[in-house]
């Protein structure tokens, strides 16, 4: 959820769509198994070698399974639509996410909610379009569409699902990336949402609660939540591969993806149709290093040790922010002397590291194992609302004989209110509230099971239970109380078409 949002939500005092009821139909009850896909998440470039032969590999490549219950798409290669366009190096894409959700307990007040995704991708290997080696074009776009539990009932800063947004149609996505010669480097122009690429974390992709996907420190900071999911902003990036195991990415993009501040960030850029360059900007850098990697291919040797990714990273964002406690005469704003204009800080920052370690498989070729992951962010308390952010878990693939691609997993999250914002809630309890309450932290715990259906279908469960709700807010409906613990219970369906 979006910057503007959080901030309404802490300071105030549909139908189910089709996809989401053929989903839940009855199906047989053993069936074979694909990879979990991610979601939201485009197609990814393809990454065959420049120049591959197209007879050659179709002889090589066993055909796809046209079998509904073993083929990766609901409509398998549509009456052979599919391979003809990938002959010309088009690939298109179409994913249905759609959810529902429900607070047991605690809350602004109890009840459910439907939102859902429709995800709608094109991406053009411009070698086989015509010619052009090393380019890639992707165009995404997103249909929104149900109604924000964490908005209405809850009031958290770490949202509880990661789709949640404002209803509407928009372009999510569209870049070129060139690929430069030697293959050590690509460069991708256009408009883009980093957290496709910035912060990512394998095994917490698994957790509905937004936090796991593009973390609360940035959401909250960064004006209108940052280039992130449903919003993107122009930019440039920048991949080198400094070897097999060590990668940097590198970007600048526009700093606000609304456009503007103030108001809806959504509304402001309510189709995604914003192209701007004139709201700052956004530098971010990420150091990558990946060990014991599986081979290109499945011939060559195994490494003996696990895989696991290592991330460090740091972001800029060069426009001016207001301090969450002082005036511009270095008065508290909740003392009524206050000129009621905050102090301005120039620019804002983060730094951040990511881990991604596989601990244990009974075997090289064994589809069990056992993944943990950590995330940590901090940022200055003088100008954010949230200055450390942290979330850590644990997940097993293959949790059930015969079940190879299920994912089991718990995680936590926690969000600490910044010492300024602290500190106003303090000033207040003097000044003009007694007995005002100081917020602390929220706290997150979630666990979850992802049930491969088929290949193009997953069914998720999952329960989560927040702790002290956006750090330990007033209730709007009674200010005498916080808001209480919450207990939320939902289901997800991902559908690839």
């Amino acid at each position: 959820m979006k910057k503007n949002l959080q901030t309404k939500l802490l300071m105030s005092s549909a139908p189910i769509s089709l996809v989401f009821l053929f989903s839940l139909g009855v199906v047989p009850p053993a069936l074979a198994q694909g990879v979990p896909a991610a979601t939201p998440a485009q197609t990814a470039p393809s990454t065959s070698p420049v120049g591959t032969d197209n007879a050659a590999e179709a002889n090589q490549t066993p055909a796809a399974p046209t079998e509904l219950w073993n083929r990766s798409n609901l409509f398998g290669d549509m009456a052979g639509i599919r391979p003809w366009l990938a002959n010309y190096g088009v690939t298109v894409s179409l994913q249905e996410t759609s959810e529902y959700l429900n607070n047991l307990s605690g809350g602004v007040k109890r009840g459910g909610a439907y939102d859902g995704v429709t995800q709608f991708g094109l991406v053009v290997d411009t070698e086989k379009a015509f010619g052009l080696s090393g380019g890639t074009f992707n165009a995404s776009g997103l249909q929104i569409h149900g109604s924000s539990l964490s908005q209405r009932n809850l009031l958290t800063l770490q949202s509880v699902s990661g789709i949640e947004a404002d209803d509407t149609t928009r372009l999510w996505e569209l870049w070129y990336q060139q690929s430069l010669p030697g293959g050590k480097m690509d460069v991708k122009v256009g408009q883009q949402s980093l957290d496709q690429e910035f912060m990512v974390s394998q095994y917490a992709n698994l957790f509905m609660n937004a936090t796991f996907g593009w973390s609360v420190l940035p959401s909250i900071d960064l004006p209108a939540g940052g280039p992130a999911y449903p919003l993107s902003s122009l930019g440039v990036r920048v991949r080198t591969r400094i070897s097999d195991a060590l990668t940097v990415l590198a970007g600048v993009f526009d700093g606000n993806p609304a456009g503007s501040d103030g108001g809806d960030p959504q509304k402001q850029n309510a189709h995604g149709t914003n192209f701007n360059l004139h709201n700052g900007a956004l530098f971010i850098g990420e150091v990558q290093y990946a060990i014991n990697q599986p081979p290109a291919t499945r011939s060559d040797a195994q490494p003996a040790g696990l895989p696991g990714t290592y991330k460090l990273g740091v972001w800029y964002n060069t426009q001016r922010f207001a301090d969450q406690r002082f005036d511009n005469t270095g008065l508290s704003l909740a003392n009524p002397a206050s000129t009621g204009i905050a102090q301005s800080h120039t620019g804002n920052y983060s730094f951040y590291a990511v881990a991604d370690q596989m601990v244990w498989r009974p075997g090289a070729e064994s589809p069990k194992s056992l993944g943990v992951f950590a995330r940590v962010m901090g940022a200055p308390g003088d100008r954010n609302l949230i200055d450390l952010g942290v979330n850590a878990g644990v997940t097993l693939k293959a949790p059930l004989k015969g079940r190879d691609n299920d994912v089991v997993g718990v995680a936590v999250g926690y969000a600490k209110i910044g010492s300024h914002a602290r500190g106003l809630d303090g000033d207040t309890g003097t000044f003009t509230t007694p007995g005002f309450p100081v917020r602390s932290a929220e706290t997150i715990l979630e666990a979850t099971y992802q049930y491969q259906v088929a290949p193009w279908w997953q069914l998720q469960a999952d329960f989560q239970y927040v702790f002290h709700p956006a750090g330990g807010i007033p209730n709007p409906n009674d200010p005498s109380e916080r808001v209480r613990n919450e207990a939320v219970v939902g289901v997800r369906t991902n559908i690839t078409f």
